[in-house]
């Protein structure tokens, strides 16, 4: 494994309260997926799951800055889903997708957690 870039991110989840209770619909449609939406909003504490995902995005955006081209990526072009275990994956999108995929052998590893506080997220791009 050679590593190409390394990103980590922290949202307080405060704040991902706070930007869901004052533009919900609008933020939430220009930040997440609609498989990403769907999953925030059936959590019984969706702002801990908004702020995770937020992190998410923020961590393999600053991973991806060790590529050509990535500067223009968008949050929705990086969605994180879950595997069948349960384990969170990254799946890519539009530039997102075409940056990676011109690395060849490049792959994105991500790990999750949060607090009642605050959520934290790890990516490693790796070849």
């Amino acid at each position: 494994m050679a590593l190409i870039g390394l990103g980590v991110d922290v949202v307080d989840i405060a704040r991902a309260e706070a930007m869901l209770a004052a533009h919900r619909r609008r933020v939430l449609d220009r930040l997440l997926t609609s498989a990403e939406l769907a999953y925030v909003l059936s959590m019984p504490h969706p702002p801990r799951h908004l702020a995770v995902r937020l992190a998410a995005k923020e961590a393999v955006y600053k991973a991806l800055q060790a590529l050509p081209n990535a500067r223009g990526v968008g949050w929705r072009e990086i969605e994180v889903i879950r595997a069948p275990s349960g384990r969170p994956t990254i799946a890519l999108h539009g530039l997102a997708k075409q940056v990676v995929d011109a690395e060849v052998g490049a792959r994105i590893h991500v790990s999750l957690t949060h607090s009642d506080l605050s959520a934290v997220a790890t990516a490693i791009l790796e070849s």
